[in-house]
């Protein structure tokens, strides 16, 4: 899976500042929905919500995938955020999270939704990856080294 394929440069941030989860899905909604003309932040956000309320999408050792289905949406949309200072997101090993990637997907890409959040928690499961992301020090670097890494 080529993540190129659903995450930009635009789409990719560093040292983002956020100080709770609920601020961090905030960020995401209005990160996304300025990229694109039919998506608002408002109902994304609340998607997320949404979706975080079933259960928490951190994965552990400091990441989360935060995801939802989205009407409206016509392509899976990816954004990658390193958080300036890790938060608590609920993770199932307890551990703050200071690496975000979320997606938003269209309503009916069920099977493709799967594969991608497989794809993307079988990336950030390699401690290598992880630390390599988190050493970066500019958006740019940070998607350049994800990028390449898939």
């Amino acid at each position: 899976m080529n993540i190129a394929n659903f995450l930009t440069p635009e789409r990719t941030t560093c040292n983002a500042d956020a100080i709770s989860k609920k601020r961090v899905l905030e960020f995401i909604a209005d990160f996304i929905s300025d990229q694109f003309d039919f998506i608002e932040a408002d109902p994304l956000y609340h998607h997320l919500l949404e979706r975080e309320r079933l259960g928490s999408t951190g994965i552990g050792k400091g990441v989360a995938v935060p995801h939802c289905r989205l009407p409206g949406c016509t392509e899976i949309t990816g954004a990658l955020i390193k958080l300036e200072t890790p938060v608590d997101f609920d993770s199932i090993d307890n551990s703050p999270v200071d690496l975000i990637f979320a997606l938003v997907v269209p309503e009916e890409q069920d099977e493709e939704h799967l594969q991608t959040l497989a794809a993307i928690a079988e990336l950030l499961q390699s401690e290598q990856v992880r630390e390599g992301l988190r050493s970066c020090t500019s958006s740019d670097e940070l998607y350049q080294r994800v990028v390449a890494n898939r």
